[in-house]
């Protein structure tokens, strides 16, 4: 049973069912995700597994875990300042769609060209953008030494565009946790590269994940304050340029 080669093959498919009933086992556990958002992440983990390769979803799974251990940080505190989305910390459909949706689209492209190799790092690229920015927003919102990002001028914890040295470290934090997961990933399915090439890939998605978060918030900062944009559109925006940056650097467009 080939469980290396990606798309509709039985060995990527028997992996792939097993690790999504993983999922919705440990998030209806652990309360991540109410029903909505359990559906939508079992529908968006089955495109990308299936799609993509069962250690695309794994990056997925480890993004999730994560993040929704940073929104249990300090958590009380977070509600006491107005700062958390949801009563018990747990996430819906929104935020599902707005963290996957994009790096979906990247499994159904890479299915369709048949290039896995190229769309991992790609996919990697994306997840990271998203997982840095949870990481900022998660973390440094209880930090009160907040400076606006295009202004440099200190302003409110939680503002859109705000940032802070802990927000910066856990955005650097989540970027290289996808980092090195891309890099397990890519190990794993390793058709023949040297590591070098992996290793410089994986760094490409930490540096991406991190300049990605930055853009989010100087979005926020000047298009989301004056109601231009709205938080799902910033965090599309911000992704897909990071998918579009990893493009640029694999095919050497840049």
């Amino acid at each position: 049973m080939d469980v290396l080669s990606g798309g509709f093959n039985q060995g990527n498919l028997v992996v792939t069912s097993v690790v999504m009933i993983a999922l919705v086992l440990v998030s209806s556990r652990a309360k991540m995700l109410d029903r909505p958002g359990i559906l939508a992440a079992t529908a968006l983990g089955f495109v990308v597994g299936a799609m993509g390769h069962w250690t695309w979803l794994l990056i997925l799974l480890g993004f999730l875990l994560a993040s929704h251990k940073a929104t249990k940080w300090r958590f009380e505190e977070k509600k006491q300042r107005g700062m958390s989305e949801s009563d018990d910390g747990h996430r819906s459909y929104g935020n599902v769609i707005a963290n996957g949706g994009l790096p979906g689209v990247v499994a159904i492209l890479a299915f369709f060209t048949e290039d896995w190799n190229n769309g991992l790092w790609m996919f990697s690229a994306a997840v990271a953008v998203a997982a840095s920015d949870t990481f900022a927003s998660e973390i440094g919102c209880l930090d009160d030494n907040v400076r606006m990002i295009t202004t440099f001028k200190p302003c409110d914890a939680g503002i859109n565009g705000g940032f802070s040295p802990s927000g910066q470290l856990a955005a650097l934090i989540g970027s290289a946790m996808i980092g090195s997961l891309s890099l397990v990933a890519w190990f794993i399915t390793n058709d023949g590269e040297d590591f070098a090439s992996g290793a410089l890939n994986a760094s490409f998605v930490l540096l991406i994940g991190w300049l990605g978060c930055q853009m989010d918030s100087v979005l926020g900062a000047v298009f989301e304050n004056r109601g231009y944009l709205t938080k799902g559109s910033v965090n599309g925006i911000s992704i897909t340029c990071g998918m579009l940056a990893m493009w640029s650097l694999l095919y050497r467009v840049i």
